[in-house]
């Protein structure tokens, strides 16, 4: 009973967070707009900033862990490779693409910061996980959805540029850098420079989750739903039962188990559309996918953390 308490004390208040933000939008006070607008900001402002100070106040070297970052970028790459195997089943080619990039592609930034700070009280060990998996992430999915363009268009140096300078430029990656560097060097945080990095932080998870769940649309979920169901599937179940255990094995414990959990098993990050709608997909398959593993992670999440509470892992 203890290890369910503690398992829905860290997944019930950010699920909770998220219905506010459909509360608000059924009541007039959010819209669409209103919030991709609060989603951008929080992608901008806050959450790279709650990064930045997490990092910049910590012993660099007890920080980095070179063995983990690898383990995820591996894992990363498996998981991207079986999804592209899986994708071959369906007869619509046009779709292979969007059911690739949403079968492993998770809201590790705001889901998975979320998850561990409500946990741990700080943002763990996610930085770390997301340099070894977001920048991955993006370059495979610009690779992706060329290649199973619905109009097969090839992958020209302008698209390499675009995708270079997205990840170099990313705020998330910037805002972890910073905070590595701060690190690295010892450089002190004033006391008026810490309150306002972490005022600005807190905005960070509140904000990026009730905007998530303004642009939640029950109606989508209904898109093409073999496909959906099957990568939804995928990337809350299967992914977790193949490589958390092998994680196990290898020695991770505590916050890296949690990031490494919220990279294999949180839900499918909103990116996923924009980026698919922008590079000429229907993208209501990945929409679909979005719908489906925000609602069903509440469940998989809080199942994933009792067993690893259960164990004494975490």
């Amino acid at each position: 009973m203890e290890n369910l308490v503690f398992s829905l004390n860290a997944t019930v208040p950010i699920f909770l967070m998220m219905v506010l933000g459909m509360l608000f939008k059924k009541l007039g006070w959010m819209d669409e707009e209103f919030a991709a607008k609060m989603n951008k900001f929080v992608f901008l402002i806050p959450l790279p900033v709650l990064l930045f100070g997490d990092l910049a106040k910590v012993d660099f070297k007890e920080v980095w862990n070179i063995r983990f970052v690898i383990f995820c970028f591996v894992v990363t790459f498996i998981c991207i490779t079986i999804a592209a195997l899986v994708s071959c089943i369906w007869k619509d080619r046009s779709i292979q693409g969007e059911f690739i990039q949403a079968s492993y592609r998770s809201s590790a930034a705001l889901l998975g910061i979320a998850f561990i700070q409500n946990i741990y009280g700080n943002a763990g060990m996610a930085p770390l996980m997301i340099i070894g998996s977001v920048p991955l992430y993006n370059v495979m999915a610009v690779i992706v959805l060329s290649f199973f363009h619905p109009e097969r268009k090839a992958i020209d140096k302008a698209v390499w540029m675009k995708t270079l300078k997205g990840i170099v430029t990313n705020p998330i990656i910037i805002g972890i850098v910073a905070g590595l560097i701060w690190s690295a060097c010892k450089i002190p945080m004033p006391a008026i420079l810490n309150k306002t990095v972490t005022s600005i932080g807190g905005m960070s998870t509140p904000m990026g989750l009730m905007a998530m769940g303004a642009t939640f649309d029950f109606r989508k979920a209904l898109g093409k739903i073999k496909p959906a169901v099957t990568a939804t599937i995928m990337k809350l179940i299967i992914f977790v039962a193949i490589f958390l255990p092998i994680a196990v094995k290898l020695g991770f414990r505590q916050e890296e188990l949690i990031a490494i959990l919220v990279m294999l098993g949180s839900a499918t990050t909103v990116s996923s559309f924009v980026m698919a709608k922008n590079m000429g997909h229907e993208g209501v398959l990945s929409s679909s996918v979005v719908m489906l593993t925000t609602l069903f992670s509440a469940f998989t999440l809080t199942g994933w953390l009792y067993v690893l509470k259960a164990f004494q892992l975490v």
